[in-house]
């Protein structure tokens, strides 16, 4: 155990490396290639955002307001509501006076049924398609019906609730029209939306999250992030692009099959397969990773919401690496098999199990008087100081780069939290990761649940 907890530093400290070096290299790239230039070129590809909507009718107008500012010369949206049972599509009919229109609809990727397809009659809102469907169950079954009804090569996944930069689309796209090697996939920083100024669906300000489990959620969201998934798109070995900002290549995605309905981790699932197919087909291919924060979201605030999630997530990693089990070690799927699977494995899959382990392995050493306490001390410090240098410099570099907190009081609550981080925190992280395990290997039926928001629709102080 204790040689893999060094295992474990080291490879970190080497992604910690290859992620600075990767962000250095993408800042200096960026001056070479103006997106001023791409943005008046010919050959811009169009790309569609697919927002699934299930009982959003809080946010729904807003959130599409916001789509509707975004700033990109060829693009569409494409709303999907999901059988949603509130007002949501009411809501929409009115206020973007929209009309039931006759749609050519090719259901290249299997979903539950279209109801139907409506288009505005002003002309103000002609970049927005709402498709409604029967409820599918899964936000994959309503990502794939937004994916048939769209028009472009490329299209960009969001959820609905997601507050969004307006030139997200222009960034996201820049890395498919400028690299040689085909790229199928990008994704980019997600930030937290709760306790930000908001209004009518644009973000004003941006804050700290006020209650405990966000603020324990922005840590994690900005350390992930900025340091684990850029050194992974250096390495081209990125398994995640998150489903609540991700573009792709539609081809390819059509290709793989789509979104699995099935899946309780969809994206992750997905990328997985789009990596397989390459590898098949023996196409080279790229999926990278813009270490900038372009979407912001609403994250669970309650114990009972957030362990839901965590449930899910952990039976989603167990769920996808035992469907591609058969490309573990596989000459024929390269560093996916013999890097980046082993890696999710080894350190996303087993450490809850080893750190429950060592737990059990302490306390009946306790009992029976077993301890070195000077030992225990030294690694459990070395290990402390190690966790914590590598989330304040993530923090820091996230601040020198993008100034992302209202003020300095902000960032030093947010080092704070840092430091009772895996007292407090991390124990719920691996009990849910252990109960999602639990579940997925006991064929426990576990449905999505409801994500309860908030909302934007209140004032916000000035």
């Amino acid at each position: 155990m204790i040689h893999f907890s060094i295992g474990y530093i080291l490879f970190y400290i080497f992604l910690s490396v290859l992620s600075y070096w990767a962000i250095v290299k993408h800042l200096k790239y960026q001056k070479y290639l103006e997106e001023e230039v791409l943005i008046r070129s010919n050959h811009i590809l169009g790309v569609s955002i697919v927002a699934p909507a299930f009982n959003e009718g809080v946010n729904i107008v807003y959130n599409v307001k916001s789509l509707l500012s975004l700033t990109y010369p060829k693009y569409e949206i494409i709303i999907v509501n999901d059988g949603s049972s509130d007002d949501t599509l009411e809501k929409l009919i009115v206020e973007f006076d929209l009309v039931k229109i006759d749609f050519y609809y090719q259901e290249k990727i299997a979903t539950q049924p279209v109801r139907g397809h409506y288009k505005s009659k002003n002309p103000v809102y002609s970049k927005l398609l709402i498709v409604d469907k029967i409820n599918g169950k899964s936000k994959a079954d309503a990502a794939n019906a937004g994916i048939n009804s769209s028009q472009y090569p490329l299209f960009l996944c969001t959820d609905v609730d997601c507050i969004l930069k307006r030139d997200t689309i222009l960034k996201l796209a820049k890395p498919f029209m400028e690299n040689e090697t085909r790229v199928i996939a990008c994704g980019a920083g997600i930030r937290i939306s709760n306790s930000c100024d908001i209004k009518e669906g644009f973000l004003f300000k941006v804050h700290y999250p006020k209650e405990w489990y966000p603020r324990f959620q922005e840590l994690e969201y900005v350390r992930s992030f900025l340091f684990g998934r850029m050194a992974w798109s250096q390495l081209n070995g990125l398994l995640l692009v998150s489903g609540g900002l991700g573009m792709f290549d539609k081809d390819i995605v059509i290709k793989a099959g789509g979104y699995w309905h099935q899946s309780l981790g969809e994206d992750m699932e997905l990328v997985t397969r789009m990596r397989k197919y390459m590898h098949d087909t023996k196409e080279k291919y790229l999926i990278k990773y813009i270490p900038e924060s372009l979407c912001w979201t609403e994250v669970p605030s309650t114990r009972k919401i957030f362990l839901r999630q965590r449930i899910r997530w952990a039976r989603g990693l167990v769920q996808t690496l035992y469907l591609h089990r058969k490309m573990f070690l596989n000459p024929k799927y390269g560093r996916t098999a013999f890097l980046v699977l082993p890696f999710f494995f080894s350190f996303e899959f087993l450490v809850p199990i080893i750190e429950f382990i060592g737990i059990l392995t302490l306390i009946f050493s306790f009992i029976f008087g077993m301890i070195d306490y000077q030992y225990l001390l030294i690694i459990s410090l070395l290990v402390y100081l190690f966790y914590l240098s590598i989330t304040i410099i993530s923090i820091l570099i996230d601040e020198i780069l993008y100034k992302s907190y209202a003020n300095y009081k902000e960032l030093m609550v947010l080092i704070g939290m840092a430091a009772l981080e895996p007292f407090v925190y991390h124990p719920i992280t691996i009990y849910a990761s252990l109960k999602g395990y639990w579940f997925f290997f006991r064929r426990k039926e576990q449905n999505w649940g409801v994500m309860v928001r908030k909302g934007y629709e209140s004032p916000t102080k000035k």
